[in-house]
């Protein structure tokens, strides 16, 4: 957490939510043409309470914009997302290839979810290290 002194007032700073993908959706969204910037806005929309559905599990999906078709045509990701701490983007599809998912793939990501957020820093240090996981850098 940053803290900004201002004469005797003290105002916190809100601390910028760590963002990461996973090697599947990294190669995924390269393909596809996703950038890591489209993927921040729709991590700091869903910040402001702007989720497509929230799944269970901490698992939430979010429409991304992509190219001239906005977001109702656009791609859909699925996160691991847990407020003001992290967010994975663990799937993605679009819309004209598959309508959603299916219950056991749902089972599966929430599974992966409660994984990711079990990560102390020395696991996530080595999930990032091995490519696992790649953190979205903000510019």
């Amino acid at each position: 957490m940053h803290y900004v002194v201002l004469s005797t007032i003290v105002l916190r700073k809100r601390a910028l939510m760590r963002v990461f993908k996973n090697k599947p959706f990294d190669r995924w969204a390269k393909n596809g043409g996703l950038t890591d910037s489209r993927l921040l806005e729709a991590v700091d929309e869903i910040e402001q309470g702007l989720v497509d559905a929230d799944l269970g599990g901490n698992v939430v999906k979010k429409r991304v914009a992509f190219g001239s078709r906005g977001k109702s045509g656009g791609l859909r990701t699925l996160l691991a997302f847990r407020k003001g701490d992290k967010a994975f983007f663990i799937y993605g599809f679009a819309k004209n290839v598959r309508a959603t998912i299916k219950p056991d793939e749902l089972k599966g990501l929430k599974q992966l979810a409660k994984a990711y957020f079990g990560l102390d820093a020395g696991a996530l240090s080595k999930a990032l290290t091995s490519g696992a996981l790649i953190e979205v850098e903000r510019r």
